[in-house]
């Protein structure tokens, strides 16, 4: 009698370490992956001029380090969808002459969604690098003028144009319990904008970036 009581309340003990120690790795189809992320956005900017009042002169932006989440849908054991949120803050720059005299030009904040389709080569793995492509659409908010360039040409309006084009990625997500993983990722977005001044003094001045940046991310996942 002892003896059944012992086993029947060890039962549910030994059932629950074996669940713990048969809880699967890596990822399936099916599952839900979240992210947070600290990141790194490095503008690979190319300007054009500053026209037409400035020919010859050009921009610079600066890099930028926020918080970012993420949200991955594994469509198979190796296809997953991923869809990016974060917004990051910029100051534009002149290089040279006198826009460069003033420093900073105009600042604005981005908001680039990005919706990739990631290959993940070895989903039941705990070490799983994957690569990915897809698109992003920018949206530009929150553009202020700088109170050197207002010194200069007086009360000024800056707006940016929205841009709409591709990303690719590369990243590894490392296994630290059954559920939650590490995170490294890297990816290249293609970003293209034309911003207008409207200064009181020197007319509309528009200048034409191209900035491409690199985006640069660390933190931690949650397999749902």
């Amino acid at each position: 009698m002892v003896a059944a009581i012992v086993v029947a309340s060890a039962t549910p003990t030994l059932a629950q370490a074996q669940d713990v120690s048969t809880e699967r790795t890596g990822v399936r189809a099916g599952d839900v992956l979240l992210r947070a992320r600290a990141i790194l956005v490095a503008p690979n900017e190319r300007s054009g001029d500053v026209l037409p009042a400035f020919p010859g002169e050009k921009v610079k932006v600066n890099n930028s380090v926020m918080p970012e989440l993420d949200v991955t849908y594994m469509a198979t054991d190796h296809l997953g969808i991923e869809l990016i949120a974060s917004t990051t803050k910029h100051d534009a720059a002149g290089r040279s002459g006198t826009t460069g005299s003033i420093g900073d030009l105009a600042s604005t904040w981005v908001l680039p969604p990005t919706l990739t389709a990631q290959y993940h080569f070895t989903p039941a793995a705990k070490v799983r690098p994957y690569v990915g492509a897809g698109v992003n659409y920018t949206i530009f908010w929150n553009e202020k003028a700088s109170s050197g360039l207002e010194q200069a040409v007086g009360d000024t309006h800056v707006h940016m144009k929205d841009s709409f084009g591709w990303a690719v990625q590369a990243g590894v997500d490392v296994d630290l319990t059954p559920r939650v993983f590490l995170n490294l990722d890297v990816k290249y977005i293609d970003i293209d904008t034309t911003a207008r001044l409207d200064t009181a003094a020197a007319g509309t001045q528009r200048v034409k970036v191209s900035l491409d940046p690199l985006v640069f991310g660390v933190g931690v996942g949650l397999r749902l």
